[in-house]
């Protein structure tokens, strides 16, 4: 079972952390992710983490979101500054071959 946490309502060029809880078993030895899911649109994949620490960004969040892992306590972190009103969104962390899903927590950035 995975669950997140951190969102809530934010001005434009404000941050945001989530966190992410999950089982030893989801985590250790997998690639896990953050995705987000905004109204009217796909889920997609917006960082990933190995377990080693290498990390992958989508275009549009390159340079403005930091995702980390913390294996010993099953936990991963999403930072995110500079937010954009087009970063509203639920967001969700699963592995990077998506298992069951959490209940995502909402960011929502206003003008």
């Amino acid at each position: 079972q995975l669950v997140e946490s951190g969102g809530g309502l934010v001005q434009a060029g404000g941050s945001l952390t989530l966190a992410c809880a999950g089982s030893r078993s989801i985590f250790r030895l997998n690639v896990m992710g953050w995705y987000r899911q905004a109204p009217g649109k796909q889920r997609e994949r917006v960082a990933t983490i190995t377990p080693v620490g290498s990390t992958w960004y989508e275009d549009s969040v390159k340079g403005r979101f930091t995702i980390s892992r913390t294996d010993a306590e099953n936990t991963m972190y999403l930072r995110m500054n500079s937010l954009k009103p087009e970063d509203t969104a639920i967001y969700y962390c699963n592995k990077y071959r998506p298992g069951t899903w959490g209940q995502g927590t909402q960011v929502t950035v206003s003008q």
